[in-house]
């Protein structure tokens, strides 16, 4: 995700965006200050979340919690004196353009646009972002652009996410790594085996980067959990999973791509259900078993 200007223009971009990141060390917290939050840091990422908690989304007469499919973020990773950024945000149809233009003008790179669910009311869009820089050049941007929508540019106070209503130890044992309650919502994230490459620096942690698998289970009473999040799928692995998604009864809404320079080349999958939880958890199993993903 290296920011492509043509010759004549890199040196508008070097001063605020290169120069000054290999001048001085980062202050992280005049990021937190411009982003308006604190991030949640993981080996040395620090993952801030754009929830749109402002938003009241349904699909199929299920009420969306912002962590099940709401929640944007941006993952800062240091490099070469400066970051890496990556992120995806969410937005309704009519922020995207200006959204878009703010990205742009602020040195970012859009690597995709694209819908992650069917049937939403109202329909929400994910613009994923990159690039690299001085991080606090690259927090103003991405503030200003933010600024463009309506998401929420002020931290909600934390609080305890709300019990969740499912036999999590047998979810865990189904799906084979330990999920967490994130406001509300229990979330997997399984690593795949091989390593991810995006511009040369290795995309690790997986999960504060974004290319481990995401399952999320939002209860919906009696046992049934609505599920969404995506597979992250090398090109043979993607019809495979296709298959075993289906014959689980587990919808595909969505295979794209979120990176544009990734090793190796990388498909992204999302998918939707509201059943049994156990049932849906063994039905993505036997899809994480058509990829190079972890069981521990």
């Amino acid at each position: 995700m290296v920011i492509n200007v043509p010759a004549a223009d890199w040196t508008i971009l070097t001063e605020p965006f290169i120069a000054s990141a290999h001048a001085q060390t980062i202050d992280w917290q005049k990021v937190d200050d411009t982003l308006g939050r604190k991030p949640a840091v993981s080996g040395d990422v620090r993952r801030y979340g754009f929830s749109r908690s402002d938003l009241t989304v349904t699909v199929d007469g299920v009420a969306i919690k912002p962590a099940l499919a709401l929640g944007g973020w941006v993952a800062f990773k240091p490099m070469h004196g400066g970051a890496m950024v990556m992120g995806d945000l969410v937005l309704l149809d009519t922020e995207i353009r200006p959204v878009m233009a703010k990205l742009t003008e602020g040195g970012l790179e859009i690597t995709a646009v694209h819908n992650h669910l069917l049937r939403a009311n109202p329909a929400t869009f994910y613009m994923h972002v990159g690039g690299q820089g001085d991080p606090l050049k690259i927090a103003a941007a991405l503030h200003d652009a933010l600024a463009a929508s309506k998401t929420p540019l002020t931290a909600s106070p934390a609080s305890s996410p709300p019990a969740i209503d499912l036999d999590t130890a047998q979810l865990d044992q189904v799906i084979g790594v330990k999920g967490k309650n994130n406001g509300g919502v229990y979330a997997f994230a399984v690593p795949r085996r091989d390593p991810v490459n995006e511009a040369g620096m290795a995309l690790s942690p997986a999960g504060a980067m974004g290319v481990a698998q995401g399952i999320n289970f939002q209860p919906t009473g009696g046992g049934k959990a609505a599920i969404t999040g995506d597979f992250v799928l090398t090109g043979e692995e993607v019809n495979p999973v296709i298959k075993a998604l289906l014959s689980n009864g587990i919808e595909v809404t969505a295979l794209h791509s979120h990176m544009l320079e990734e090793q190796p080349r990388l498909f992204f999958m999302h998918f939707w259900a509201n059943d049994n939880a156990v049932k849906l958890a063994k039905g993505i199993r036997a899809a994480l078993d058509k990829t190079a993903s972890g069981k521990s």
